[in-house]
């Protein structure tokens, strides 16, 4: 089922959001070998647990953490026979005093493809209001600092997709000729394989870019979805998410 626009939410247990925790009082991440995985891994995450339960891939075996700011929580609206997850509303307000929640987690080495092929992406719903600068709907990595990245975003207020692969010293980025920010449902979807990075909407092709097949993509950082982070100027996605996933093969 689609919706036909955002699903407003109470901030209640009952209606299906979840507060989650402050990133001050949060654990510092464990240091991990930075290292390619040697083997296919594919992750998806449905939401279809719900509010109060802990957010696994399918397998139970990956889990994310909601991490917050400024009062930040993380919602659940209804999507087909399941549940969505539901990121802060676009806030007009000066950027330190808007709310700021990301899910994060698992061990970032298990999501290093190094070269090998790989797909990402996310089916998003989001409204003309939801755009702005910088939307980040999944990452891993960073762009800036002399690392490396892979990440799905709907920037820029005509709310256009684009799927991103970093190297220590250049930015590789496709966009899609086409408004996502339209209140429907979209599967968006990135591939690097060797030499490519492609993006689709709604299972249709939309571009592609080149980039150095030696390109490594190896990063000390979690998968986040919703943002980069949660401080101030964090890319905050507004809007629904489903059916995030990684498949490195």
């Amino acid at each position: 089922m689609k919706l036909a626009g955002r699903v407003a939410v109470v901030l209640t247990l009952l209606t299906g959001t979840i507060a989650v925790s402050s990133s001050r009082a949060s654990a510092p991440a464990p240091t991990v070998p930075v290292a390619s995985v040697s083997r296919a891994v594919s992750v998806r995450f449905t939401f279809d647990a719900g509010a109060g339960k802990p957010v696994v891939d399918a397998s139970g075996r990956y889990l994310l953490r909601a991490r917050s700011a400024v009062g930040g929580v993380l919602g659940f609206s209804r999507h087909g026979a399941g549940w969505a997850a539901v990121f802060p509303a676009r806030c007009a307000a000066l950027p330190q005093n808007c709310p700021r929640t990301i899910l994060e987690g698992g061990d970032p080495a298990v999501l290093n493809p190094g070269v090998r092929r790989l797909q990402y992406g996310a089916a998003v719903l989001m409204r003309p209001t939801d755009t702005a600068d910088g939307a980040n709907v999944v990452q891993k990595g960073f762009s800036v600092g002399g690392g490396t990245q892979y990440k799905l975003q709907v920037d820029g207020i005509a709310g256009r997709p684009s799927c991103v692969v970093a190297s220590p010293t250049h930015i590789y980025r496709v966009v899609a000729p086409l408004r996502v920010a339209d209140g429907r449902w979209h599967a968006l979807g990135c591939v690097r394989a060797g030499s490519a990075l492609s993006i689709s909407v709604d299972g249709v092709r939309r571009g592609s870019t080149k980039l150095p097949a030696t390109l490594s993509i190896v990063n000390a950082e979690p998968l986040r979805i919703g943002g980069k982070s949660v401080t101030v100027n964090n890319d905050q996605y507004a809007g629904l998410v489903d059916d995030v996933y990684v498949t490195i093969n």
